[in-house]
């Protein structure tokens, strides 16, 4: 099983190839938290109904602050493992923690990016 999780309040460290990105990295491979109007518990049906709006997508576990999701690929069926880790509410907004990894493979042309991205986009409309 991959390394997922949180640990002391976070998420695994990626690992040096350049198929991850996370808002707790450093250098390429970080990317902006996820910042969404609401309460927690508003920032999280977001998140579900942003997930749940994409392809190929399994929800493995959904907490009340974390959640992991499974996105499978078309062709050869490798598995990228997507977590939000949600932070306390501070003046209506909810800053959640994001990581997106590859479990094989070096390169991902972007894709963990790019579906980050996606999820942002759609939440801020």
């Amino acid at each position: 099983m991959p390394n997922l999780g949180v640990t002391n309040g976070k998420l695994a460290a990626c690992p040096s190839s350049p198929n991850c990105v996370s808002s707790q990295a450093e250098g390429k491979h970080f990317i902006e938290p996820l910042v969404v109007k609401g309460t927690n518990a508003e920032a999280h049906e977001k998140v579900v109904a942003a997930i749940d709006s994409l392809k190929r997508v399994k929800v493995v576990t959904r907490e009340e602050r974390y959640i992991h999701a499974e996105f499978t690929s078309v062709v050869f069926r490798f598995v990228d493992d997507v977590e939000f880790l949600f932070l306390e509410e501070h003046d209506g907004d909810v800053v959640i923690d994001i990581r997106s990894a590859s479990r094989v493979g070096h390169s991902d042309f972007g894709v963990n990016r790019k579906r980050m991205e996606a999820i942002r986009r759609t939440l801020n409309e």
